[in-house]
């Protein structure tokens, strides 16, 4: 039986919703061992002057406690 916690992790990108969920990923990874899932829980962009600037998502990453 293993042993699975999740966390919830905050990104964002200048360039997409894909790239900014990539980030949230990658950076957990530094500190987290044994990611098992992502899972995008929203999706949210930043207006500036009526234009996208920033995508910005909410990931649950889900890991493996050994």
């Amino acid at each position: 039986m293993a042993i699975l916690k999740v966390i919830e992790v905050l990104a964002d990108s200048t360039k997409s919703w894909e790239d900014a969920t990539k980030s949230a990923v990658s950076k957990a990874g530094k500190s987290v061992k044994n990611i098992r899932s992502a899972y995008v829980q929203t999706q949210s962009v930043v207006i500036k002057s009526n234009k996208v600037t920033a995508f910005r998502v909410n990931v649950k990453i889900t890991f493996e406690i050994k």
